[in-house]
C-alpha cells in the first residue's frame, strides 16, 4: 500500500486544538459521512477496529449505510443458509 503525504501547518492543527491522530478520525467520519469512503476504509483511516469505528459513529449520530437493496441482499443470503 502506497502512502500520501500531506502537509499541514502546526499552527492549523493548534487552532483545531486536533493532533494527526484525531485530524484523521475526523477525515474518516467526514469522508463516511458524506458516502465516499466505506466503513472499512473509513475505519482504516481512522485507525480503529470495526467495533470502536460503529461505537464512534453512533456517539456522533451518524447512521450506518445500510439500505432497501442490502436488507434485501442479507434476508435472500439467510434464505440461502436456511436461517429465514
Amino acid at each position: 500500500m502506497s502512502t500520501l503525504v500531506i502537509e499541514m501547518p502546526q499552527d492549523v492543527l493548534d487552532s483545531a486544538r486536533l493532533t494527526i491522530p484525531e485530524l484523521k478520525v475526523e477525515l474518516a467520519l467526514y469522508l463516511y459521512h458524506q458516502g465516499r469512503l466505506s466503513i472499512g476504509k473509513a475505519r482504516d483511516l481512522a485507525g480503529m477496529s470495526l467495533w470502536e469505528f460503529r461505537q464512534l459513529l453512533g456517539s456522533r449520530n451518524i447512521a450506518p449505510h445500510y439500505d432497501e437493496t442490502d436488507l434485501d441482499r442479507d434476508v435472500a443470503t439467510l434464505r440461502k443458509l436456511g436461517r429465514l
